[in-house]
């Protein structure tokens, strides 16, 4: 059986409901040698963030995926105690960002090292926090892979084809993407396995139709940071060319973060349910597929199978 794996337990695709695949609850887009990257007392971060999931609940909101992975402040920690003040489930990762995020000890460890990292991450324990993976996230450089990328990439396929989880990459250029998707059927992984993250800021939309046509979800994930206008034409193009069931709809909003005063200016994650959604209905949009979008296919594209 194939479920959710969150912070407060493995979840049914009845208990996640709407799911959000790409938020972040805690982040740090600083270097990790900056003074103070990813340092926040908890206490603190609770009190800013447990309002806003707890708003997102009550929105219509069952669980959020959160995208802050090792290079940009991941503090599985702080996001333990955070969801379980909130009593909201969080999907957590494993993985590394890209360049120059990339820690001093992921270019000197071997691919096999990595893999090794990455499946305990996945199917035994985060950093003692009893609490396991959900997904592999990870990114890549505009102009293309370095080698140290491409070794991560390998060993996450290698450790994502062990036990059935999806990779998700932050990609801003579908051709990068090509040489991703290459490289994980390589490793005997599969596309289909596989999330496109932030698609939408590539301008040509021919790469977002062979990426899908290859199997790969593909993820629009600034709402309400950039046009609806914009959104919803791609939305409905995706849908037009027959690919209602590989698409994600996201916010990126950033959460905490622990490079600003108090961690920052937030933005609701509930933007997509109570403005966008509804104008995407308003627009010709249905049900069943709006049903689609923001329930059944984060849920297929993240859960995996569990004893």
């Amino acid at each position: 059986m194939e479920k959710l794996i969150t912070t407060l337990g493995n979840l049914s695709s009845a208990r996640a409901g709407v799911i959000l695949p790409h938020e972040h609850v805690f982040v740090d887009l600083r270097t990790s040698d900056q003074p103070g990257y990813a340092q926040a007392s908890i206490k603190d971060v609770i009190g800013v963030m447990r309002p806003e999931l707890e708003t997102a609940r009550r929105a219509g909101i069952g669980t959020i995926v959160e995208c802050s992975t090792v290079g940009v402040g991941r503090r599985v920690d702080i996001l333990k105690k955070v969801s379980e003040a909130a009593g909201f489930p969080l999907v957590l990762p494993t993985g590394v960002y890209r360049e120059p995020w990339i820690p001093g000890w992921v270019h000197q460890a071997d691919e096999e090292a990595l893999v090794e990292w990455l499946s305990a991450e996945l199917n035994e324990d985060i950093e003692g926090n009893d609490i396991r993976a959900g997904w592999i996230k990870l990114s890549a450089g505009d102009n293309g892979l370095t080698e140290c990328e491409r070794k991560v990439l390998r060993a996450a396929a290698r450790s994502a084809r062990d036990c059935g989880a999806v990779i998700g990459s932050h990609t801003v250029r579908g051709r990068v993407v090509r040489d991703q998707l290459d490289i994980i059927e390589k490793s005997g992984y599969t596309p289909d396995r596989f999330i496109w993250i932030h698609a939408h800021c590539e301008p040509d939309f021919a790469l977002h139709i062979e990426m899908a046509k290859r199997g790969a979800w593909i993820e629009y994930d600034a709402i309400g940071s950039d046009s609806d206008e914009l959104f919803m034409e791609l939305i409905f193009k995706m849908l037009d060319a027959g690919f209602e069931h590989q698409l994600l709809l996201s916010q990126d909003c950033p959460g905490y973060d622990a490079s600003q005063p108090g961690g920052g200016t937030l933005r609701p994650y509930t933007y997509i349910v109570e403005t966008f959604l509804p104008r995407l209905r308003d627009a010709g949009g249905d049900e069943d597929t709006i049903h689609t979008i923001v329930r059944e296919n984060p849920f297929k594209a993240f859960a995996r199978p569990v004893a």
